[in-house]
């Protein structure tokens, strides 16, 4: 199709962050004939999904968790392309590991009847009680995502849809996780590890509608993959088909101010513009907050400040000398209660004292991301957002943790770091200006789930837009890759009705 002959050609667009949603906005943008920039203030694209080179090591420097592939493959379907043409997958057997305090230890493996036998032996019952959470869960997914992920439901008046009001009752699940799993199992430590992946959506048991069990699906039954070269492979492929598309990337390029003008939006940073629209991935409490003038968006001035937000996180990126034994590629650490730990993080913010932790080793599968002999390990510790992290905290707390470590696992680290380098809560509030430093976004809570979390459209400014884990579908990298596809959307609707206003005659 030529470029001329779609939806939005001639129509100039800015996407402010290159992070995964800004990304895929891009890419659909010019796909349906936009002039697309993308402008990023960091000189590595990729937002919190980057990638850090220290000393012959290799990290991801945020989410490591390669999940729902069929969402990946979506994605690069709709250019007529496949994710294999830029990376390939592995699937991880066991998908992760699991240490508790207590001395205990299991594996989940892709194998669901080896998983079955694995429950059963921890409460009589319980293989037949995972059978049913996990039906639960397939059916939660499926409708979830054809009915309130693709298609986006970023408005309240999206809902006025005969298939959601069919829907509804196999979505009602809106109690606590917490509630829901202790309806199908008693065992403790079976509850963590239904619920762990909440962590990924920046909740607590507590504080998440159980619609979220669907993530046990996800889990459990469509598998955990790892792309070859780490998660950044995906960001490179993202890049380098926006190029194909003819996306054109600024780095280095800090947006200092959006200033809405007559049939555009001037950019203002090193290299001022006046763009037909914009889609920012900047998450939008800092858009409206320091980018846009004072008043201009109809929003609360107190809106921002009444969110709850998803953890921050302390993280050591460790390049290790010598064996890692038994840690995985991915390794969780639960303590025996960790209510503690999200009441520390949710309800009354202060530094864990007994944490429950993640490590990624991704050298476990991939050997380019470390020298011979050597081994890359990333750390994560969810944290409340908004804690104080000096470097006497940060020091003392990691003292903390690697101590854990070596006496929950057995694997003592602190004598074989070759290699670090950390960041913390002000990290990611200085670096990707959101509230509090938290890594996530906003929490996906009762009150901030589908059309309650902020829409693509800015209430207020015409031809501004938002993409990213602060708006609809929400917290995660398929959930952002799809958030951009729903921005970019949102712009061509507003630019056809635009178009049709200008051929039909007022009444």
């Amino acid at each position: 199709m030529s470029r001329n002959n779609t939806p939005l050609a001639d129509e100039q667009v800015t996407v402010v962050g290159g992070g995964i949603g800004g990304l895929s906005a891009a890419c659909y943008l010019a796909d349906a004939g936009a002039d697309v920039t993308v402008v990023e203030q960091h000189s590595q694209l990729g937002g919190v999904m980057g990638r850090l080179e220290l000393e012959g090591f290799v990290f991801d420097t945020g989410p490591s968790w390669y999940m729902m592939p069929k969402t990946f493959e979506r994605f690069f379907g709709h250019f007529g392309r496949s994710s294999s043409e830029y990376y390939e997958i592995e699937r991880l057997d066991p998908q992760y590991r699991v240490f508790f305090t207590d001395g205990d230890r299991l594996d989940i493996t892709p194998d669901v009847d080896r998983t079955r036998q694995l429950f059963e032996s921890y409460e009589s019952g319980a293989g037949e009680a995972l059978d049913e959470y996990l039906d639960s869960a397939a059916r939660t997914y499926e409708i979830g995502m054809e009915r309130f992920v693709y298609t986006d439901r970023s408005r309240l008046r999206d809902l006025i849809d005969p298939s959601i009001i069919r829907a509804a009752p196999a979505l009602g699940h809106l109690g606590s996780m917490q509630s829901f799993v202790e309806n199908y199992f008693e065992q403790p430590k079976l509850q963590q590890v239904l619920q762990y992946t909440l962590v990924f959506l920046g909740s607590s048991p507590h504080n998440t509608p159980s619609l979220y069990h669907l993530m046990a699906h996800v889990d459990f039954e469509r598998g955990v993959y790892y792309p070859d070269g780490g998660m950044y492979s995906v960001i490179e492929a993202m890049v380098a088909l926006g190029r194909e598309l003819g996306v054109d990337y600024h780095t280095d390029h800090a947006v200092t101010a959006l200033e809405p003008v007559a049939d555009g939006i001037r950019v203002v940073g090193p290299e001022t513009h006046v763009t037909d629209r914009v889609v920012a991935n900047a998450n939008p409490a800092h858009v409206e907050r320091e980018l846009l003038p004072a008043a201009q968006v109809d929003r609360s001035p107190a809106y921002w400040d009444e969110r709850t937000y998803g953890p921050s996180a302390f993280m050591l990126y460790l390049g290790v000398e010598g064996d890692i034994e038994p840690l995985e590629h991915h390794t969780l650490v639960f303590p025996s209660d960790w209510d503690p730990h999200f009441e520390a993080i949710f309800d009354k913010p202060a530094w864990p004292d007994r944490p429950a932790y993640y490590l990624s080793v991704a050298s476990k599968t991939d050997r380019s991301v470390a020298p011979d002999g050597h081994h890359a390990v990333v750390v994560l510790v969810p944290l409340a957002p908004g804690l104080d992290d000096t470097p006497e905290l940060r020091a003392s707390f990691r003292q903390q943790v690697l101590a854990d470590l070596a006496a929950q696992t057995g694997v003592d680290l602190r004598d074989r770091i070759v290699a670090e380098e950390s960041v913390c809560v002000s990290t990611f509030a200085d670096r990707f200006n959101t509230p509090g430093g938290t890594a996530l976004g906003l929490a996906h809570t009762l009150g901030q789930t589908g059309p309650l979390r902020p829409s693509h459209h800015a209430p207020g400014i015409e031809r501004l837009y938002y993409t990213g884990a602060f708006t609809s579908p929400g917290v995660g990298v398929p959930m952002a890759l799809i958030s951009g596809e729903h921005a970019a959307d949102a712009v061509a609707r507003d630019v056809r009705a635009s178009l049709r206003s200008k051929f039909v005659p007022n009444c």
